[in-house]
């Protein structure tokens, strides 16, 4: 069989690409190889100029199918990938899937049933024109309908009834992301100083945050969840295989799971019969995190936890749905400082009736809780949130879209952005490098921005948290006639087939 390519695209909208891999199109590559397929993962995170290595990599590979795994960020550059794919090679078949592609199809299928405006109808068609198919939702059986020559244009394994959907049972029997097909040592996260890999031990969020992607996609809504004794054996091959001795655990909330404390548990029997200490990090839900949770994340090794508290003034969590008040916040950072464990509070601003005075709620909480590090972003009206698939055409301000929050009345306004061009909307320099394309009835979208840099400034500087630092973007460097590419770019299956030009290292 001919090699599959597969291609991660860079995420240039983040401070430091080589954090965390990505494990979604990695797990795809996995089930790709056991069906006897040979696999190239062309990983272009923090690739400066990755257009050079995918125009050279397309000439040279016998691969004629190409899979794309795109966030909604990272949409700019995977738009001119696909583009420099059909200037090269005219005869590919190029194949879309990833959270952004999820998130419009949900959007549209939304607009269908509502009769809404036709706004995620447009981006569904840019997207239908650019690829020859779109596979939304969980792409680990989908892959193989959209390698097939007689594939639709958009494989929906969105839809719970589908049986490309993903259930508990199909989830555990899946193999693990092929980790083997990136450079993992050229990823660098560590927790308290130890080298870490990430992990994604459930699926899905059932919450109903405005502000959040995916709250229409059943992918992402839906919870599935591992077994305990499943997860843990991921663990132990990460140790084994990679000797690694710290872990990010990147689901959405990991106390969702009614069996968190059995996992946390076995994790930690686990160490002991290993005879090693891990460190864990992870998400939890501020209004679910008791004391039974810290007592058992603590024994498994966590010292560190992540919540999206998003605001300090008790109008916005009402108007975000957050279901968490500003009481239940602190109590959650309370309950983790008694034993031991490190907050890093994940903080939004721009949401519905967003105001001065809200803002500077959020900058006093802040002050009082005292988390260990913190974050604070500008909100986007993502495909897939409600803030986008529920908002209506302004009636007198052309290319703006409303959002109303019924229970209060208060509203959101959004500048259209086409997400395949634009993606600094999403989380820039931290210190003076942002910028809004949305704004309230009372602060302009510079006024979002000043106030954002004002808060990330002044808390920093009297919790004394330092800002976080970036890592130079890596260049690919050719001349010409050498056209290798180095092992953190490229890596594939062992095959009989033999690259045409192209020697991996």
């Amino acid at each position: 069989m001919e090699p599959i390519c597969l291609i991660i695209p860079p995420s240039i909208f983040l401070l430091d690409e080589r954090v965390f891999m990505t494990l979604g199109v990695l797990r795809v590559a996995a089930c790709l190889e056991k069906a006897g397929h040979p696999v190239e993962m062309l990983d272009l995170s923090g690739i400066e100029n990755y257009l050079d290595v995918v125009r050279l990599h397309a000439a040279s590979t016998p691969a004629k199918t190409f899979g794309l795994t795109s966030t909604t960020p990272q949409m700019p550059a995977a738009f001119k990938i696909g583009r420099m794919l059909r200037q090269v090679r005219p005869d590919a078949r190029i194949i879309l899937g990833g959270p952004h592609i999820t998130l419009v199809h949900a959007a549209y299928k939304g607009e269908m049933t509502r009769k809404s405006p036709n706004r995620a109808q447009a981006a569904l068609e840019k997207l239908r024109r650019a690829y020859d198919v779109l596979v939304a939702g969980d792409g680990e059986e989908a892959v193989f309908h959209a390698i097939r020559p007689d594939a639709p244009f958009v494989i929906d394994a969105d839809d719970p009834r589908s049986n490309l959907f993903l259930n508990n049972s199909r989830l555990n029997e899946l193999p693990l992301p092929a980790r083997h097909l990136v450079d993992v040592g050229s990823y660098h996260y560590a927790i308290e100083g130890i080298p870490a890999l990430s992990m994604i031990a459930q699926l899905g969020c059932p919450f109903e945050c405005g502000f959040c992607g995916g709250r229409e996609s059943a992918m992402l809504r839906r919870v599935r969840t591992r077994s305990s004794e499943n997860v843990v054996a991921e663990m132990r091959h990460l140790h084994q295989v990679y000797g690694t001795r710290a872990f990010m655990l990147y689901d959405d909330e990991l106390n969702v799971n009614t069996k968190m404390v059995e996992l946390m548990n076995l994790i930690a029997k686990t160490q002991a019969e290993l005879g090693v200490e891990w460190r864990l990090r992870g998400f939890i839900k501020s209004q679910l995190f008791n004391e039974a949770q810290a007592e058992a994340m603590v024994r498994a090794g966590f010292r560190w936890i992540l919540t999206g508290f998003e605001s300090g003034s008790p109008r916005i969590l009402r108007n975000i749905n957050k279901r968490a008040t500003r009481e239940e916040n602190s109590r959650c950072v309370e309950i983790a400082r008694r034993h031991g464990l490190k907050v890093k509070a994940l903080m939004s601003i721009g949401h519905p009736g967003e105001s001065e005075e809200t803002i500077r709620e959020t900058h006093d909480w802040l002050l009082e809780a005292r988390p260990d590090d913190f974050d604070v972003t500008i909100i986007t009206t993502y495909p897939g949130t409600p803030y986008y698939d529920r908002a209506t055409r302004h009636p007198s301000r052309p290319g703006v879209w409303e959002y109303e929050f019924k229970p209060t009345g208060d509203k959101l306004y959004s500048l259209e952005v086409d997400y395949t061009e634009v993606a600094d909307y999403y989380k820039g320099d931290p210190d003076g490098g942002y910028k809004s394309y949305v704004y309230t009835d009372s602060l302009s979208a510079k006024q979002l921005v000043e106030l954002r840099d004002f808060v990330e400034r002044d808390i920093r500087h009297r919790l004394n948290i330092p800002f976080n630092l970036s890592a130079p973007p890596l260049r690919f460097e050719h001349s010409m006639g050498q056209f290798g590419l180095p092992p953190s770019i490229l890596r594939t299956t062992a095959s009989e087939w033999e690259p045409s030009g192209l020697i991996p290292a």
